[in-house]
This record gives C-alpha cells, structure tokens and sequence, in this order.
C-alpha cells in the first residue's frame, strides 16, 4: 500500500525553526521526484521545494530560498524539510507529494507565531 505520512509540524516563534518528515512506504522516494507544498487558508497551493529524482538536486521557491532545505534519506526512505528562520507568513498545512501524479500525504500543520 502507497502511503506518504508528515509530521513535525507545531507551533513555533518566528525566528525559530522545525524539521518536517514524510516516511514512504509502497514505494521507493528516489525513483521519483518529491516536493513539499503548502497551503495556508484563503491562498492556493504553493509548491515550496522539490528535490529530483536520479541526482537528488534540490529546488525552492522564492519565499523560502536560503531559509528552508530538503533532503531524503534513502535507507530510510523518508524525505525531510528543514526550515529555519521561520516566519508567520509560514503558516500553513505543509504535505509531500510525489510530483508525478500528485499522491501526498495527510499533511502537518505549522504555525508561526509568538
């Protein structure tokens, strides 16, 4: 059975930072590229980090670039982001997703703020 399962979400103060897991399992995390998105409420969907599939090079978006970075673990078959320096425009139900064909997990939810 395909599953995508975050956690690490929490309430944190701006400045502060948090680290994000997604443990897969019915498939293998490095054959295909991986992303975190987020969405906060009233605003789409953004796609903060992908990571890619054969080489593993990370990509970010223009909000979180120099503040957030993803990495996967392959023996642990888990994709992780790390995010520092965290602000309250943050905030949001944060998922990973296989980017292929958009299958993501229940999501984590992270709030910034003091």
């Amino acid at each position: 059975q395909v599953q995508l399962v975050e956690s690490g979400g929490g309430l944190v103060q701006p400045g502060g930072s948090l680290r994000l897991s997604c443990a897969a399992s019915g498939f293998t995390l490095s054959t295909t590229a991986m992303g975190w998105y987020r969405q906060a409420p009233g605003k789409e969907r953004e796609l903060v980090a992908f990571i890619t599939r054969t080489d593993g090079i990370p990509n970010y978006g223009d909000s979180v670039k120099g503040r957030f970075t993803i990495s996967r673990d392959n023996a642990k078959n888990t994709l992780y982001l790390q995010m520092n320096s965290l602000k309250p425009e943050d905030t949001a139900v944060y998922y990973c997703a296989r980017l292929r064909d958009g299958f993501r997990g229940q999501g984590t939810l992270v709030t910034v703020s003091s």
